[in-house]
């Protein structure tokens, strides 16, 4: 669905558009290739990378979320850092830390040694496996793009992006992320076991499990200039209002509320979810072609930006209500087409 609503500035040429388009088909068909069976995790992966956002990858070991990160960091072609969370990981271990040293002239000074949060992508490896004192840690870099240590900020390479992997919080041995951690991250990504076709594939052609070489990769300029094309897709205010009426409406005491947020919801999105939908929807009608956002462009991403944001209560917990089920009873409650939309904007489906 797509609003008649004139836009108020110039939209991209087509041809600038099909241009973009090629360039993330042919990354979208790489990741593709290298991790099979999870063709709609690639696409939401992707629309947070333009989207510049932080990911968070929940599913059992096994299912293929580190190898993903290192595609992705080879097809970009960025720098990449992995660091596997333990109990024992100090966030020193992170960010770096200064150590005394003496000079060839016996002058001792305290000189700075960056650690593996200087890159472009930053795999936090089991990040709910590492302590809260070390999983706070990544607030500053994931918000401001800088660390600061002993009174000195310095900041972090661009683009710097957290790609987090977690194992199910009740699994022994782990860390739940708290809600402020949780906010920082634009998407929460439930990888999932493959069917048996897939399954099949992999036994067949992938011995001892190892993915095929990477045959495209994207430069650093192709990403700067699709991240630049994204600042250009038009956000309709109307689309904009449905955005807006949905992190609102996630709160269980406003008054727009659906019944299953006031039932089983305790707390709900945050402005920064707004930003972040928004952000993602330009990056997903990028993805598709279009100059200007739909709300099939905000349906299609909601789940993902508001799954770690909507926390049910303790009757939701008592019930089995997850932060998906939530999410997907949500987003069912707040169809565009049953909102009052502000007047004469009318909706169409697009073919």
């Amino acid at each position: 669905m797509t609003t008649d609503a004139a836009p108020a500035q110039k939209l991209m040429p087509p041809e600038v558009l099909a241009q973009a388009q090629t360039m993330t088909d042919r990354v979208l068909a790489e990741l593709d290739r290298i991790l099979l069976g999870q063709e709609a995790t690639h696409r939401l992966v992707l629309t947070a990378i333009l989207a510049r956002g932080h990911l968070l990858l929940e599913g059992m070991p096994g299912l293929g979320k580190t190898q993903l990160v290192k595609a992705l960091g080879e097809v970009l072609e960025l720098n990449f850092q992995r660091v596997q969370f333990t109990p024992d990981l100090m966030p020193s271990d992170i960010l770096g830390a200064h150590i005394l040293e003496e000079d060839a002239a016996g002058k001792r000074a305290m000189k700075f040694h960056p650690g593996p949060i200087f890159t472009n992508i930053m795999l936090a490896d089991e990040i709910n496996r590492a302590s809260p004192k070390t999983q706070s840690a990544l607030l500053e870099a994931m918000q401001e793009g800088h660390v600061t240590l002993l009174g000195t900020t310095r900041s972090l390479p661009q683009p710097f992006f957290v790609l987090a992997s977690q194992n199910p919080v009740d699994l022994e041995g782990t860390y739940p992320l708290p809600e402020a951690q949780l906010d920082r991250f634009l998407f929460k990504l439930n990888v999932t076991m493959p069917d048996v076709a897939v399954l099949t594939e992999i036994i067949s052609t992938r011995r001892r499990g190892t993915p095929p070489q990477t045959r495209f990769k994207l430069s650093q300029s192709q990403l700067n200039q699709l991240n630049a094309l994204i600042d250009h897709i038009y956000l309709p205010r109307p689309v904009g209002h449905y955005i807006s009426t949905l992190v609102a409406a996630s709160h269980p005491d406003h008054d727009s509320a659906p019944a299953v947020i006031r039932e089983y919801a305790a707390f709900g999105a945050s402005p920064r979810a707004a930003i972040a939908i928004a952000e993602a929807s330009r990056c997903h009608a990028l993805l598709n072609g279009r100059p200007t956002v739909g709300f099939e462009d905000v349906t299609a991403v909601a789940k993902a930006a508001l799954n770690h944001r909507i926390i049910a209560n303790y009757q939701g917990r008592v019930e089995g209500k997850t932060g998906d089920t939530l999410a997907e009873l949500f987003l069912a409650a707040m169809d565009p087409t049953n909102l009052g939309l502000p007047q004469g904007v009318q909706l169409k489906e697009t073919r």
